[in-house]
């Protein structure tokens, strides 16, 4: 599995999202390109210790026993439900976005695991540096691949 802290996985993340243009049209979902970029920023400031979203009930209680799906192999499911507070429904400015993004993945590949935070992700609970790794890339790639990068 690709890990966001290994240097040659997040310049291959920050090449793909150059790929990117503001007319890039999803393969499935519900958020245009802008909204997109601002989604997977918001997932960064959950990993980088800036936000903390509640648990919810149903991640407390099943959470630890799906917490795999974040950092296995298996491709995140199309469509898949994400954290309310991340999900970006208003316009937002491509290259804003991107940039924002693109500097976040710089810093947080730059501050390595030991400045991860320790904070429970939201639905999948306690995970370890190298888990939130893992699940950052998986995220992005999941992301990116919508978009056909």
């Amino acid at each position: 599995m690709k890990n966001i802290f290994i240097h040659l996985h997040s310049e291959e993340i920050l090449n793909r999202i150059d790929k990117l243009s503001p007319n890039s049209i999803p393969q499935w979902g519900k958020m245009d390109v802008a909204q997109m970029l601002a989604h997977c920023s918001a997932f960064q400031d959950i990993a980088m210790g800036h936000s903390f979203p509640e648990r919810g009930w149903l991640g407390i209680v099943i959470g630890k026993f799906v917490k795999p799906i974040i950092y296995n192999d298996k491709p995140l499911a199309k469509n898949m439900s994400t954290i309310p507070t991340i999900l970006i429904e208003d316009a937002q400015e491509f290259e804003t976005e991107k940039e924002r993004l693109k500097q976040k993945i710089i810093t947080f590949q730059h501050n390595g695991p030991e400045k991860c935070t320790r904070h429970p992700h939201p639905f999948f609970g306690k995970l370890t540096s190298e888990q939130w790794g893992k699940g950052i890339y998986k995220h992005l790639d999941h992301h990116l691949k919508q978009f056909g990068v």
